[in-house]
């Protein structure tokens, strides 16, 4: 995205909200979800603009949470060059020492599809994305822009993970990683590494954050969110440093 290209005002963009919905992260709850038009594409810097407050990408979706009486999602990000792996964290670096790292476009990959299928169908028959279908996986994961990215983790020729990401003009913004599950994998704790790797990537292209998307204090499946240190939560339009016990 070239900064030197005339913004389009977020005042021009038209937004929607959606019906009431079953939350997928608290049990019981209703979510409503506030949404970019998908007939409007956003201009140069809008995607930054929003991601400052608090939207993330799905597809070609541009969204976040706006619910009546409930606060739980929190945008969250980690400021590069103030975050310093933990003990774990560098044992996990040097763990996956000898695990190659490509980036590639976000573009449809059989070899991806297989193993993201094979993530879902065993990590998440429970949930939203079960079963997993081509055109599901399309519609989630691909996107013909160039800011749209696929990190690839592999083991020699093995594909271990796929991180897709977008490269803003102030940080990477993750999307969603899915990785091998099989069990003599289980130590490399693949999601984990795959932030790791994208807090280096952000490093090495002079990027100052990694967004993580959304965290929830009482979700335990965001709990490894937590682990990254420092970390930043949006607080109305201001990002401040989160404390946690």
């Amino acid at each position: 995205m070239s900064s030197n290209t005339p913004r389009q005002p977020i005042r021009d963009l038209r937004f929607f909200l959606t019906v009431p919905h079953s939350c997928s992260y608290l049990e019981g709850r209703e979510a409503t979800t506030l949404f970019l038009d998908p007939q409007q594409s956003p201009g140069v810097g809008v995607y930054d603009a929003l991601t400052l407050l608090g939207f993330r990408r799905s597809g070609h979706h541009l969204y976040r949470p706006h619910c009546e009486g409930c606060s739980a999602c929190v945008s969250v990000r980690i400021p590069v060059d103030d975050f310093a792996p933990s003990r774990t964290q560098r044992k996990l670096m040097h763990r996956n020492a000898d695990v190659s790292e490509h980036v590639r476009p976000a573009v449809f990959d059989a070899e991806h599809y297989a193993l993201y299928a094979h993530y879902i169908r065993t990590r998440h028959s429970d949930g939203d994305m079960y079963p997993p279908s081509e055109d599901q996986y399309r519609t989630f994961l691909t996107l013909d822009q160039d800011y749209a990215k696929l990190l690839e983790l592999r083991l020699g020729d093995r594909l271990l993970a796929v991180s897709a990401f977008d490269q803003l003009e102030h940080g990477l913004s993750a999307i969603y990683t899915f990785f091998d599950p099989a069990n003599p994998f289980e130590r490399r704790s693949l999601g984990t590494y795959a932030v790791l790797s994208l807090v280096e990537r952000a490093r090495y292209l002079g990027l100052p954050y990694v967004y993580l998307g959304y965290w929830i204090q009482q979700c335990r499946k965001m709990a490894y969110k937590q682990s990254f240190r420092p970390l930043e939560r949006l607080d109305g339009r201001h990002w401040r440093r989160l404390i946690l016990d």
